[in-house]
């Protein structure tokens, strides 16, 4: 018997601040617009989005996402002492 590949689901805690290190990439389509709307739904408008400074290609398929979510009220890398641009601060409409 084969073992199936999907693991059990793995609880984030919903706290504003959403580290991509543990995912796998693929999941990140479907996990951003979900973390962000149960941000949204807790009162939470201000996420910081932990992707990574790298290649940069996970820093922009984040952005991509976050441009066609439509409570996205703004989006912009993090200062300095938010992760610089290994991090992206999201704005949530209320």
């Amino acid at each position: 018997m084969r073992k199936d590949d999907e693991s059990e689901p793995v609880e984030i805690p919903i706290d504003g601040i959403l580290d991509l290190h543990t995912f796998n990439p693929k999941e990140i389509k479907d996990l951003l617009p979900d973390y962000l709307s149960e941000c949204r739904e807790r009162g939470i408008l201000d996420v910081r989005i932990i992707h990574g400074k790298g290649t940069g290609a996970l820093r922009e398929t984040v952005h991509a996402i976050l441009r066609k979510i439509p409570e996205v009220e703004s989006f912009s890398l993090a200062g300095e002492d938010g992760g610089g641009w290994g991090a992206t601060v999201v704005r949530l409409k209320s």
